[in-house]
């Protein structure tokens, strides 16, 4: 089949495009990466003297950070509508977000549809793959204070005790609120298979949209994470009252992404742009921590639960394009996730000045040295 001159113009824009955006990405990365590290050695002081306003500067680069990832998608047109409860009401309590997994696309995602969340995104901890600390991001991952967990039977329990002594050293002396999770442990198309086949074994539905998710992490989370007494208490599907100031996990936001036809997005994609527009959709449900069961085997059911609505969830978006209304709810609302273009530009040039401050303070320093 001949190819027209047209099919080869919009190749060649489209690959064109890709190599600009995938140049100015580069860039990006090698003045904002070492500025955020740079700022925050200069900072070392600060840190001995007043720790708390030293993580909420660093809490506030990080933020600028995860915008300019979110800006590449943003101005390729990969943007996200929010479906279910408004998250916005938690933001400033501390809770624990379930994710499904299904592309590294996922977490770009979430790094754009929660820079409009309050302070959450410079407030929270990741939990994320180990091979995550050897790419480009993973020095700020450390500096901040996410955590790196190995994947694999053999390293499971070694992993929970060191979760647990992370959480114990690092959320609250950082004043971290929120922390993210994927409990599924992988990407959708990798555990896919081998979920199935312990579903199968053990009697357990069959799902082909997500998986059957790991509790370990949850289980150490929450047993670390959660006060003594937990009074947080949803009020309707609309607001969510907040009676106590205290301490200690308070909610469990379960949130579901999911891509048109099925089709997710990675990072590649992310980064290129060479997909056309697309809308991510986003559908959160808020529960309060006291509703979720400590011991291990209820835990582990109500985690399956969560996942098998995920599946509901799911099949009745690829089937319908919407997600369904809430419990209570006749019409499913949805709610467009915006970011200000202005602010993105200024984040985006801000992170620039900064990568050529640094560059004349070293060759001023280099030309006295040598």
């Amino acid at each position: 089949m001949a190819v027209t001159l047209e099919q080869a113009q919009r190749v060649g824009y489209t690959c064109l495009k890709a190599l600009l955006r995938f140049a100015f990405m580069v860039a990006n990365n090698l003045v904002a990466i070492p500025s955020y590290v740079l700022y925050l050695i200069m900072l070392q002081p600060l840190r001995v003297l007043d720790s708390k306003s030293f993580w909420f500067i660093e809490g506030v680069l990080f933020k600028w950070l995860l915008a300019m990832v979110a800006s590449w998608g943003w101005w390729a047109g990969y943007t996200v509508v929010e479906w279910g409860d408004d998250v916005k009401a938690v933001s400033e309590d501390e809770a624990m977000v379930l994710v499904n997994h299904q592309a590294t696309g996922d977490v770009c995602t979430l790094m754009m549809c929660l820079q409009d969340k309050g302070t959450v995104v410079r407030q929270m901890m990741w939990l994320m793959d180990h091979i995550f600390k050897y790419t480009n991001f993973g020095i700020v991952s450390l500096i901040h204070g996410d955590f790196f967990i190995r994947q694999g039977r053999a390293h499971r329990d070694q992993q929970l005790v060191l979760l647990k002594e992370h959480l114990e050293k690092y959320y609250r002396s950082r004043n971290r609120k929120w922390i993210v999770l994927f409990p599924e442990g992988g990407f959708l198309r990798k555990r896919r298979e081998t979920s199935q086949e312990f579903a199968k074994k053990n009697n357990l539905p069959f799902l082909k949209h997500v998986t059957l998710p790991r509790v370990g992490a949850t289980q150490v989370i929450l047993k670390t994470l959660v006060a003594p007494q937990e009074n947080g208490t949803p009020a309707g599907r609309d607001t969510v009252k907040k009676e106590s100031q205290s301490k200690g996990l308070q909610w469990v936001i379960d949130t579901t992404i999911a891509y048109p036809k099925g089709e997710p997005i990675d990072i590649q994609t992310w980064i290129l742009g060479y997909r056309q527009p697309t809308v991510t959709h986003v559908h959160y449900r808020i529960f309060p921590v006291k509703d979720v069961p400590a011991e291990p085997e209820a835990l582990t059911h109500w985690l399956y639960q969560r996942f098998i609505e995920k599946e509901d969830l799911l099949t009745h978006f690829y089937e319908t394009g919407a997600f369904p209304p809430l419990q209570g709810q006749t019409k499913a609302i949805s709610r467009e996730m915006t970011l200000s273009n202005l602010w993105l530009v200024g984040i985006q040039s801000l992170a620039f000045l900064s990568g050529g401050v640094w560059y004349c303070i070293f060759r001023y320093f280099y030309h006295c040295l040598f």
